[in-house]
């Protein structure tokens, strides 16, 4: 659905994107993830069309952006992390407003529109005033906005930003709509927990550069994020941290009471060899799982170029 090859933006003597390469297929829920200045909002302009790169391509459902940009634009819908000020404007007047820039006018126009303030929660909001509705509901006004012309694509920078909890719920729920109705979602946003929730798909970006990507289930399984081993003892729990200690694969160590957290580098059968070791030297052991790995941890290793440590502490 939108491939970017290449993709290339300097600020003068700084590069904003430095060949970044990006892949989002058809349907996904694509969270695009990085820390600040790494080129998200960066890309995420020149996607929509408000900003030309230096170098590359950008190619949606086969269209290249630079040659046909006006049919490439007509299958984005954008969501900035901003809301526009339109004062004196009803909630209807804004939708009609932007589907006339889509050619949408007269019943089509009222009827499209009313679909999607339903479809986005504010059916009863029609005759209100844009300027005094609450932060949620300017954000769910933006997102029938966004649709107002049936994109393929929809491109959302920090959507949740300054929600209430409830509001990010009900928020995350139309997503999935979205998505359900095979609409291409991609999401630039900090909450790296909400995203890991929803999204299908990410892609972690740092200094211009596409440093991984894929499902999230082959994020979580192919970085090398060594998730803690939790052993609760029952009994023993010294000699444990004896055994523990003098393990060539126990990389930290952290006790909590009588819960064991250990940073451990081997693979399922040395878990298991572990395991048995301990119970061997008379070690009663109540509970013996590894943490899942998370989009944070994944994310935080990428970024801090950390390597990991050796440590052996007491909480």
């Amino acid at each position: 659905m939108l491939k970017i090859e290449g993709l290339k933006k300097l600020y003068g003597r700084t590069a904003a994107l430095d060949g970044l390469t990006m892949h989002v297929k058809e349907g996904a829920l694509y969270g695009f993830v990085g820390p600040n200045g790494a080129g998200k909002t960066t890309t995420i302009k020149i996607l929509t069309g408000l900003l030309l790169p230096d170098g590359g391509t950008v190619t949606v459902d086969g269209r290249d952006a630079q040659k046909e940009p006006g049919k490439v634009m007509e299958k984005i819908g954008y969501i900035p992390d901003f809301f526009g000020v339109y004062d004196n404007l009803r909630v209807s007047e804004y939708m009609e407003l932007f589907a006339a820039c889509y050619g949408l006018y007269g019943l089509n126009a009222r009827k499209r529109a009313m679909e999607l303030l339903e479809q986005a929660g504010l059916g009863e909001k029609e005759d209100y005033y844009v300027d005094g509705l609450s932060r949620g509901m300017k954000q769910r006004l933006c997102l029938a906005r966004a649709l107002i012309h049936d994109p393929a694509i929809l491109i959302m920078d920090e959507p949740t930003a300054g929600l209430d909890p409830r509001t990010r719920y009900e928020f995350k729920e139309i997503l999935r709509e979205l998505k359900e109705q095979g609409k291409t979602v991609i999401i630039s946003s900090h909450i790296l927990s909400e995203l890991s929730e929803i999204c299908t798909d990410i892609g972690i970006v740092e200094q211009g550069k596409m440093v991984l990507e894929g499902s999230m289930d082959q994020i979580l399984s192919q970085i090398n994020v060594r998730s803690p081993l939790m052993i609760s003892i029952y009994e023993n729990r010294e000699k444990a941290l004896g055994i523990l200690k003098s393990h060539p694969l126990v990389e930290t160590i952290t006790i909590r009471h009588n819960d064991i957290m250990v940073g451990f580098g081997g693979d399922r059968d040395q878990e298991a060899e572990l395991l048995r070791r301990l119970i061997d030297e008379g070690v009663m052991i109540c509970g013996f799982m590894r943490e899942r790995g998370n989009l944070e941890a994944v994310f935080m290793q990428i970024t801090n170029h950390d390597e990991g440590r050796v440590l052996l502490h007491e909480n």
